[in-house]
Parts: C-alpha cells; sequence; structure tokens
C-alpha cells in the first residue's frame, strides 16, 4: 500500500492542511476549564501538546513502519490525559485520520475501533464524577469516525488523480508517437518521389550540358518547376501538421474537463468545414476550456456543432458554472478577432451564477470564401501546438 504525499515541506497545500488540522488541539483544553481543575492539570495538557506536535509532524514525513508506532503513541498520549480529565479523545480523533491515510481499509478500520473502545472503556471507568462520560465519548467516537471516513475519501481521490495523470501521460506519448509516425508517412510520400526526379534530371541536363545546351536548359527548368511544386506541397503539409481539428481538440479538451472533474458532452453534426475556419474554432474551444477549468466552477460542459437552415454554421460552448463574464480578457479578444479573420463572429452570454453561452457563427458566404482559400491559410495563432494536452490536464 502506497504511504501518502511527499514531505510536508515539498508542498505548500499539504503543510496549510496540516497546520490547519492542528486547530483542533484547542479541544484538549475544554474538560480543563469546564471543571475546576488544579494548576498542574493545566501544565499536563500543554505538555501533552507539546509531546504530540513533534510526533505529529514525524508522522508526515516517516516510512510506513515508523507511521504505525507513531499512531499508537498518539493513541497512547491520549490514554495517559484520559483519567486526568484533559481531552486526551482529541488525540484519539487525530489518531483515526493518522490511521486513514496509510493503512488498508479493513486493518485501519480494526485499528480505529478497537482503539476507540479501550477510549471508551476507560473514560467511563475513570470519569464517572466528571458528568456524562458516556454522552461525550459518543460525541468524541462521532467526530473520529467522521475524521477516518473524511481522510479515506481524500486518500481515494488522491489515488484516482494519480492514475488519471497517468492515463493522461500515456495518452500524450501514444498520440506523439502516431503524429511523428504520419510525418514521417506524409514527407516519405510528399518528397520520395519528387526527390527521385529532382536526381534524374539533374544527372542528365548534366550529360546533356556539354552536346545539346537547349535540351540541358529544359531539364534544368523542370528541375525547377518540380522543385517549387515540391515546396508548396511541404508548406500545404506543414500548415496541415501545425493546424489541430476540431475532433482533436475535442478530445484534448476531454482529456483536460476529466482531470477537473467536469464532464463534456458533445454533439457534432457531420459538417465538412474548410481548414482556417476549422482552425479558428479549434482553437476557440481549445481557450474555452482552458478559461472554464481557470475560471468557471463548472461541473459540466456541453459543445454543439450545428448548420443553420441557411447553410451557416455555429458553435456553442456551454457551461454550468458561475458565469458573470463582463470584460473581455487576452483570450477572448484573440477568439473573437480568429473568428474574424474568417467571417465569424462571437456571441457571449454570461449573467451571473447561471455558466456561460459561448456562440460562434460563421456564415454561409464566409464558408465559401474560406474554401477558395489556399489550404496554407490558417487563422493567426494556429501555428501552436496543443496547449491541453501539454498539460495534461478530460
Amino acid at each position: 500500500m502506497r504511504t501518502p504525499g511527499p514531505p510536508l515541506d515539498a508542498n505548500d497545500n499539504l503543510l496549510g492542511w496540516h497546520l490547519a488540522s492542528l486547530l483542533y488541539l484547542s479541544f484538549v483544553f475544554i474538560p480543563v476549564f469546564n471543571f475546576p481543575a488544579p494548576w498542574w492539570i493545566l501544565a499536563m495538557a500543554v505538555a501533552s501538546v507539546l509531546v504530540f506536535l513533534p510526533l505529529y509532524w514525524a508522522f508526515y514525513r516517516g516510512g510506513a513502519t515508523l507511521r504505525l508506532w507513531l499512531v499508537l503513541a498518539v493513541a497512547g498520549l491520549g490514554f495517559v490525559t484520559v483519567p486526568f480529565g484533559i481531552g486526551g479523545g482529541t488525540y484519539l480523533i487525530f489518531s483515526a485520520g493518522m490511521i486513514a491515510s496509510f493503512l488498508p481499509l479493513w486493518r485501519g478500520l480494526s485499528l480505529t475501533v478497537a482503539l476507540f473502545a479501550l477510549f471508551a472503556a476507560e473514560s467511563i471507568a475513570t470519569l464517572p464524577a466528571q458528568g456524562a462520560p458516556v454522552f461525550s465519548v459518543l460525541i468524541q467516537s462521532l467526530v473520529g469516525a467522521i475524521v477516518f471516513t473524511g481522510v479515506l475519501a481524500a486518500r481515494s481521490r488522491e489515488r484516482r488523480n494519480a492514475e488519471l495523470r497517468l492515463t493522461q501521460e500515456e495518452v500524450r506519448r501514444l498520440a506523439s508517437l502516431a503524429e511523428r509516425e504520419r510525418i514521417g508517412r506524409d514527407l516519405h510520400d510528399l518528397l520520395g518521389h519528387t526527390l527521385s526526379v529532382v536526381v534524374l534530371k539533374s544527372q542528365l541536363a548534366a550529360r546533356l550540358i556539354e552536346h545539346d545546351k537547349r535540351a540541358a536548359q529544359d531539364q534544368i527548368s523542370e528541375v525547377e518547376r518540380v522543385a517549387r511544386e515540391a515546396l508548396t506541397q511541404v508548406r500545404e503539409a506543414v500548415a496541415g501538421i501545425r493546424a489541430n481539428g476540431l475532433q482533436a481538440e475535442l478530445a484534448a479538451a476531454r482529456l483536460a474537463l476529466l482531470g477537473g472533474e467536469i464532464s463534456l458532452d458533445q454533439r457534432l453534426d457531420p459538417i465538412d468545414l474548410p481548414v482556417a475556419v476549422e482552425t479558428a474554432l479549434a482553437l476557440a474551444l481549445r481557450e474555452s476550456v482552458t478559461n472554464v477549468l481557470r475560471h468557471a466552477r463548472a461541473r459540466r460542459v456541453e459543445v454543439e456543432l450545428t448548420q443553420d437552415a441557411r447553410g451557416g454554421i455555429a458553435l456553442r460552448i456551454v457551461d454550468d458554472g458561475r458565469g458573470g463574464v463582463c470584460a473581455e480578457g487576452h483570450g477572448l479578444t484573440g477568439m473573437r478577432e480568429r473568428l474574424r479573420s474568417v467571417g465569424g463572429v462571437l456571441e457571449i452570454e454570461s449573467p451571473p451564477g447561471a455558466g456561460t453561452r459561448l456562440s460562434l457563427l460563421v456564415s454561409r458566404e464566409a464558408l465559401s470564401a474560406a474554401r477558395r482559400l489556399p489550404a496554407s491559410a490558417a487563422p493567426a495563432g494556429s501555428v501552436r501546438q496543443p496547449a491541453l494536452l501539454e498539460r495534461g490536464t478530460a
């Protein structure tokens, strides 16, 4: 069984959580002030806290074997303080959380139940005059059960996130491998025959140059023509490599949203989009998903691509987050400019508390104009590689 997280000083969030949990140590002193006690009882409570702190700190920095002994030491501290009317149950609650953080479920549950059973027996036997010890034991046992369950849930979530990160790494690796193979095949198919023709015609021109200069010049002109065609094809191929299609961006978005525990529903009509328009929509989708992950606090995102009766298309991206987008940042401004470059418009609806709805609209006339553009023409910004897969954040 994997032991939890890194050392405390390696993770600021982890350190902050553990420091905040120390506030519960105040419950150690509540029984001391509820019932009149001599000064040495208060001194014993303070001493118990001073003993507890290094044990608790060492627990989250040690190995599994050491942690078990530290748990027993913290529980023992609770057993020692109970007879003196000090809040020893607080230490049992801490020990429940510590147990849940590293032991397997049934072993941890058995140990926790055993410790609280001993605590209940000791409290009832030694504190009959303190008033309602049974009720106090029940309350502290309930709190211990809540802490135990909460730590188990957090541990399970951490394990799922770790598995998701591994899955995303594997997806990125396979996607990168497939892309390299595709590029290799395309370049081989594209340049293999062309370069062979260039070599043959260059050799022929070299043989003809002394006997038939006109024929040699014709061969050199043919070499130039073939080379220019190859250059055009390479540029078109590079533009295709740089552009990220809508389907590929949706796959990347699903991975990113999954990492944020956000569901993605997609409905895409089978529409043949011009390269420039598809690239603009894909980049807009990427930017929208990035905004959802950073700002929206959403649980669900819907993506819908439809064609209207007049032949135009609409890509709608809707989330159920907090909404309230009242000013456009660089992301939305860039999205609007890329759409404008292909004749499209961006509409935003974002009432506070009711999510955000982006509508990316491209008319039939703009689609027709985009289809007449060369394949290498794409909106500004399309040269960037897919950011969502790089983040590993579906």
